[in-house]
């Protein structure tokens, strides 16, 4: 595993030790500083988004969706839970599918990915409710609390294979990159990034190997957050605020749907959108360094590249959850 996520870096541009010890512990106790000066580092409590969407398709046979990870998946920095990333995923999911979506988000602000474990252990801990696709959204704050990336990749793979055991899709969305951090400035950012993405391409190589696939949210949100920064980012000003969630959401919504069969999905890569089949680690570089772009596993040891065209997102109105106790009952 260690000798791949150094292929993987190494496509990149060179392993993270070229940074040198030093210099990363400056960028990360930068990163920290920023997270507490900017907005004091606090932001709301993310609301539940738990519960059905979709009841327009009506109110039997749903399909399942987990949410884990840290705070961005569970929407830290709104306060309505249609303006959640999972709330948002499974409205459009629904959409797509034209069946109703049952949520659940075990997600934690401030979550590691040795959190992972006791988040799968709860997504599973109800027999009758064992999700059909499970999206994990985890690794900022690995970077931030410079946790090895041996040890961030290893949580991450056992809660792949664990869910994948448990008869789940699983979607990753990669470590975001910390240098679109707005009070991050030059040189640090550069080294933000450069973390960030070795990071995100270690991921993607254990959680294809797993049988997941990943999106890179790398950089999606940084030429937005640079042109409207008041706008993409939360009351903290480090988490995303609703209009950058929802552009998160829209690079991964097309993934969640193909992974279950109710997207179309094609055997001919289409080379005019840079789509390829490459080696795992050197997709995994690549998707690293261009956000919004799957990976997903061919023949070993070969992944597919895609960049799929995202589709508009329900309304806010549309995203209302509807709890599981309100749902009608079929008779």
């Amino acid at each position: 595993m260690a000798r791949r996520i150094a292929a993987g870096a190494a496509y990149g541009g060179g392993g993270i030790g070229l940074l040198g010890a030093a210099g990363v512990g400056v960028v990360l106790a930068e990163l920290q500083l920023a997270k507490r000066s900017v907005g004091g580092g606090v932001a709301p409590v993310p609301p539940s988004g738990d519960g059905w969407y979709g009841l327009a398709y009506g109110h039997s046979e749903p399909l399942r969706m987990g949410m884990l990870g840290d705070s961005t998946a569970a929407g830290q920095g709104v306060r309505r839970a249609g303006q959640t990333p999972g709330a948002l995923l499974a409205s459009g999911l629904a959409a797509v599918a034209e069946r109703p979506v049952d949520l659940r988000n075990v997600a934690l602000p401030g979550a590691q990915s040795d959190d992972l474990d006791r988040q799968v252990t709860q997504l599973l801990s109800d027999s009758a409710r064992v999700p059909d696709v499970c999206v994990i959204i985890v690794g900022a704050n690995d970077v931030t609390h410079r946790m090895p990336a041996t040890r961030s990749v290893r949580y991450l793979a056992a809660a792949v294979r664990r869910l994948r055991t448990a008869g789940a899709e699983v979607v990753v969305g990669t470590c975001p990159d910390l240098g679109t951090i707005e009070p991050v400035y030059q040189p640090l950012r550069w080294l933000a990034r450069r973390v960030s993405r070795q990071l995100a391409a270690a991921q993607t190589i254990v959680a294809v190997e797993q049988g997941g696939r990943t999106v890179s949210l790398g950089d999606l949100l940084g030429p937005e957050f640079a042109a409207n920064p008041r706008e993409l980012f939360g009351p903290d000003n480090y988490h995303p605020s609703a209009e950058g969630y929802a552009t998160a959401a829209m690079a991964v919504l097309p993934t969640l749907c193909a992974v279950l069969g109710v997207w179309p999905e094609s055997d001919r890569l289409d080379a005019a959108r840079d789509e390829d089949m490459l080696p795992v680690a050197q997709a995994a570089s690549a998707a690293a360094s261009e956000a919004g772009t799957e990976v997903t596993a061919a023949r070993a040891p070969w992944a597919l590249l895609r960049h799929r065209k995202r589709r508009h997102l329900p309304t806010p109105t549309e995203a209302t959850p509807t709890k599981p106790s309100e749902v009608p009952r079929e008779v």
